[in-house]
This record gives structure tokens, C-alpha cells and sequence, in this order.
């Protein structure tokens, strides 16, 4: 079961951790529930030790990277979830629905499994077009408005959704694309564009690199972009779905 992460992945367990403030948001989307069925769980981000989680992740590269005590996890996709109908009272995707090659297969099946809820993390694009990452480099949203799902293909899905918005703060732990928004040299650095799925599709930015790093290095970026000086957490269209599910 080859995949994408199995040649990107290799660095995602050291940048892409569990940040408390987002976690906090899944949690509560989850409230009620005991048995968490994790999607795309990647390493192991998330996970709330709280409840009984079982992770489904395609890439052999991201399970061998999970920590000891994470829950047990099986190899599958989304597309084909290995459990009986109505096995878990929630199933959580964690940015993953954009990765998958059948959303609207892979939304029925999380239905299918589900006896409760369904509640995904992922990104409304249109929200997220306003941030200046996309200055420099256009090519990132070109892509990412083709495979993420607008919330449309949600309601489609699971009928009624509640969207909650999730603000990212300025010192967020886990290294998506907008996590270093208020940090721009970070863009600048190879490890932290390796995990970032989105960078893998897009060819040579050596010439946009250089622009981001001579506009750091002469205040250029941060006169530009001075009313994110005194922000904290921003608005980058990081968004929680949460629908309820009827197994009856």
C-alpha cells in the first residue's frame, strides 16, 4: 500500500506534534463518545488518551514513526475501513480528507463506522486565501483549493455539519502550512517544507525562496505584514466539522 507519505513522512513525528490549544477544540467536539475511531491518523497527533482510539493510517513510513503507548493501529485506507457497520461511537479525521483518492467513499465509510458523530479538522480554502504565504508562493493555494473539500462536500455527506473555527496561534506546535505564520523565516527551512504535504507538488521555488528571505532580511516583509504584530492567534480558515450520525 504505497503512498504519498511514504516518501514525504519521513521527518512528520519531530514537526508535526500535538498543539494543546487545537487539541483542546477535538476533544470537545468529541465529548461523549468513548470509542474513537482515528482516520488518516498519521503518527499518532490528537489522539486523546482520554478515550479508547484505534488509528487507521495507508503509509507504512508514518506507523513506524508512531511513539510507544499510541493507540494500536491498522494499515487501510479511508476509501475501505476494515470494522463492522456502527464500531465506533466517533469517527476523527485530522487533516486527512484531502489526501484521499475517493472523499465521497471514503465520507461514507467514517458514516458507516460511525455510531454517534463524525469530526474532521481540515481547511476551507476560501477562508484561507487571504494568507500571505500565497504572496510568495501562488502555487500552494492553486493546489490546495483543487483537493481539499469545500464545506459543501461535507453537507453532502453527513447532511447537517457545525463548523467551529479554529484560530491558529502564533506559537502553534504543530507544523501544518499555516503554523508559522507570525514565523516566516521558518518557510525557509527545508525540514519544516518537508512536512508539509502540499510542498511535494510543486516544482522549483528556489527563486521564491529567495524573495520570502531578502524581504525577512531587509524588514521588507515585516512592514508589509505589520498588522500581525500584536496578534496572537489568526484566522488562517482551519476549521472543525462535527456532524451527528444516526446508526439506526
Amino acid at each position: 500500500m504505497a503512498t504519498l507519505y511514504d516518501n514525504i513522512g519521513r521527518t512528520y513525528s519531530s514537526r508535526r506534534q500535538t498543539d494543546p490549544r487545537i487539541a483542546a477544540a477535538i476533544v470537545n467536539a468529541i465529548d461523549g463518545c468513548s470509542s474513537i475511531l482515528n482516520v488518516g491518523a498519521g503518527t499518532g497527533s490528537y489522539e486523546p488518551s482520554s478515550r479508547t482510539v484505534v488509528a487507521v493510517e495507508p503509509s507504512r513510513t508514518m506507523i513506524s514513526q508512531r511513539p510507544p503507548g499510541t493507540a494500536p493501529v491498522v494499515q487501510a485506507s479511508a476509501e475501505a475501513l476494515p470494522f463492522r457497520d456502527a464500531s465506533f461511537d466517533a469517527v476523527l479525521g485530522i487533516l486527512t480528507a484531502h489526501h484521499w483518492k475517493n472523499q465521497a467513499r471514503g465520507f461514507s465509510e467514517c458514516v458507516r463506522v460511525a455510531r454517534s458523530r463524525v469530526v474532521f479538522l481540515t481547511i476551507d480554502m476560501d477562508a484561507c486565501a487571504r494568507f500571505w504565504l500565497f504572496d510568495y508562493l501562488p502555487d500552494l493555494i492553486r493546489i490546495d483549493r483543487l483537493i481539499f473539500p469545500r464545506l459543501e462536500r461535507f453537507q453532502e455527506a453527513f447532511g447537517a455539519i457545525e463548523v467551529t473555527n479554529v484560530p491558529i496561534p502564533a506559537d502553534c506546535r504543530d507544523g501544518f502550512l499555516g503554523a508559522y505564520w507570525k514565523r516566516p523565516r521558518a518557510y525557509l527551512d527545508p525540514v519544516v517544507r518537508a512536512s508539509i504535504s502540499t510542498f511535494s507538488k510543486i516544482g522549483d521555488i528556489k527563486g521564491q525562496l529567495v524573495r520570502l528571505q531578502s524581504d525577512i532580511d531587509s524588514g521588507e516583509w515585516d512592514q508589509r505584514y505589520s498588522s500581525l504584530r500584536n496578534v496572537n492567534e489568526l484566522d488562517l480558515g482551519y476549521r472543525l466539522i462535527t456532524a451527528r450520525i444516526s446508526s439506526a
